[in-house]
């Protein structure tokens, strides 16, 4: 998806950057140069085009972050048996049934209770359903990525559509409702584990640095919170100053496990930069995966 320009000079500068960039040696990109180079480009990214939602997705998306959910619940199923995990920003429902497939697999009888939450109410119903149409032009979109065996696994597909497992759905309660909302925040305080993946990135800054210090209230102390997709300026300020303690299990793996944000930075708003070590904060602003004390 591309997005609207809101002034003409911006414009202008990063169509030529598009075309210095694209005809640029791959070893000047990878540079201390090219990166310079490419953040310059995403600031004015950020700053010029315009935000709007986007409900394209893919299952299994982020590998590294599903494999270090499937840890993290491992350890909570020991203390605590059941697990308690909310996916805020659930659009079409991907994220939510690749979370399942995965825990359910690993851990056959694991007890857990599941929230999903979206602000559209439409999204939230077709996420309910489980049913992907998919014509086969664009199959590889949905399943990119997933071996034969786990497409069978996951899915019933009859002809163009694919349906989530009967087995995958079990135990969600679904939600409408903001990341914001004082009501759901209450309700759902005391989660093992949130996620809230791609979906602050499209909202301006301050928006989105006001949902991630709500959302992290739904947090338990002791509990985790992964969010990807958002700015790295917000997510790094938040995390700072609420004092979350990143994970540094699977940190490099994950900032490179999501396909659709790594491949368009720096051009789009959403893209992810490069992880670069030479940054003395670097653990804290590549990190996804928090840990919160409930520390304020």
């Amino acid at each position: 998806m591309k997005t609207a320009f809101r002034e003409f000079p911006e414009a202008i500068f990063l169509g030529m950057s598009r075309f210095m960039w694209f005809h640029a040696p791959y070893r000047l990109l990878t540079s201390r140069l090219g990166a310079l180079f490419g953040g310059c480009v995403h600031k004015v990214t950020r700053a010029h085009l315009s935000r709007s939602s986007n409900f394209g997705t893919l299952f299994l998306r982020n590998r590294p972050q599903l494999e270090l959910m499937r840890h993290l619940v491992a350890e909570q199923k020991a203390k605590d048996g059941e697990v308690k995990i909310t996916v805020f920003g659930c659009s079409r429902g991907a994220e939510v049934y690749s979370i399942l497939w995965t825990l359910h697999s690993a851990l056959p009888d694991l007890a857990v209770s599941l929230h999903a939450i979206d602000i559209s109410g439409d999204i939230l119903e077709f996420a309910r359903k489980g049913v992907y149409q998919v014509p086969e032009p664009r199959r590889s979109q949905l399943t990119r990525g997933m071996s034969e065996e786990e497409i069978k696994d996951f899915f019933d597909v009859e002809g163009e559509y694919f349906k989530i497992k009967p087995w995958i759905k079990e135990n969600i309660i679904w939600l409408r409702g903001a990341a914001e909302d004082e009501e759901i925040l209450d309700l759902l305080n005391g989660q093992d584990i949130v996620t809230a993946n791609n979906f602050l990135c499209h909202m301006n800054p301050a928006d989105a640095e006001r949902c991630l210090r709500n959302i992290g209230r739904s947090v338990k102390p002791g509990g985790y919170l992964i969010v990807s997709g958002v700015d790295l300026d917000v997510r790094t300020r938040v995390a700072a100053e609420l004092r979350w303690e990143p994970v540094l299990e699977l940190l490099e793996e994950m900032h490179e496990g999501d396909p659709l944000l790594r491949e368009d930075w720096p051009f789009e708003y959403w893209g992810l930069e490069p992880l670069d070590k030479r940054k003395p904060n670097w653990q804290l602003r590549y990190a996804s995966a928090f840990r919160l004390s409930g520390r304020s």
